[in-house]
């Protein structure tokens, strides 16, 4: 598409997965697009089956270390952001827990409220209601901070994994090369929306934080966030050609 700021796209952590994921590609997320707004960003959260025998984080990886193999963890899909976020516990924990991977969220889901799976990182917005009827069990939300709609709900770096920090997220990108003024443009009619107190409140109740950042925050956490699962991508093992 020409870069002249008519043609965006919405970015999410799965391009930034991508970038290692995939053996072959034509183009390069990072070089080849221009930040230009990031829009919300929402925790994953850590929720076993209330059958299985841990409360916190720090038990779970104790049932794990116990029984080496013999646990499990969904996932939608190999590759997405919710199985990396599962292959980032593994790496920085050292568990082996084993990847039974889904079509959807949905069905992931549904197993794991029925038993056939031990653990789940999903977002927090598909599993709130689950954890609050008490059909699952929440660990830890992935975030640094805490969520305020769970406030007695620690962080995965409060209960005991430090440097373990997950986010999904959503922003706006255009073409490398579209205009500055278009960018600027795009960038403050986004921030202006997002910090209205309505917007605000809107995404809280499906779990997402506004983020008005400027393109240069948001270039740099996309940087981020590509050496981060480049690093998770690698430890896995995981590929696409």
């Amino acid at each position: 598409a020409p870069a002249d700021g008519y043609t965006i796209l919405q970015a999410t952590a799965a391009q930034a997965i991508s970038e290692t994921l995939y053996t072959k590609r034509s183009f390069s997320f990072e070089h080849d697009l221009a930040p230009a707004a990031m829009i919300a960003r929402m925790p994953n959260v850590m929720v076993v089956n209330p059958s299985v025998p841990a409360k916190s984080v720090a038990e779970f990886i104790a049932l794990a270390k116990s029984k080496p193999g013999k646990l499990n963890f969904a996932a939608s899909g190999s590759g997405t952001s919710l199985h990396m976020a599962g292959e980032m516990f593994k790496m920085m924990t050292g568990v082996d827990i084993v990847f039974v991977p889904y079509k959807g969220s949905g069905p992931a889901l549904a197993d794991l409220m029925g038993g056939q799976v031990d653990l789940m990182f999903d977002n927090l917005t598909a599993a709130i209601g689950h954890i609050r009827s008490g059909k699952l069990r929440a660990l830890a939300v992935t975030t640094s901070t805490r969520h305020p709609e769970l406030p007695d709900l620690p962080t995965m770096q409060e209960a005991g994994v430090p440097g373990y920090e997950v986010t999904a997220w959503f922003g706006i990108m255009l073409p490398k090369g579209a205009p500055k003024d278009i960018v600027l443009r795009i960038n403050g009619e986004v921030n202006k929306a997002l910090v209205q107190a309505d917007m605000k409140e809107k995404l809280l109740q499906q779990g997402a934080m506004a983020t008005a950042w400027t393109p240069e925050q948001f270039g740099s956490f996309i940087h981020d966030e590509i050496v981060k699962w480049g690093k998770v991508v690698k430890a896995s093992g995981a590929k696409v050609e």
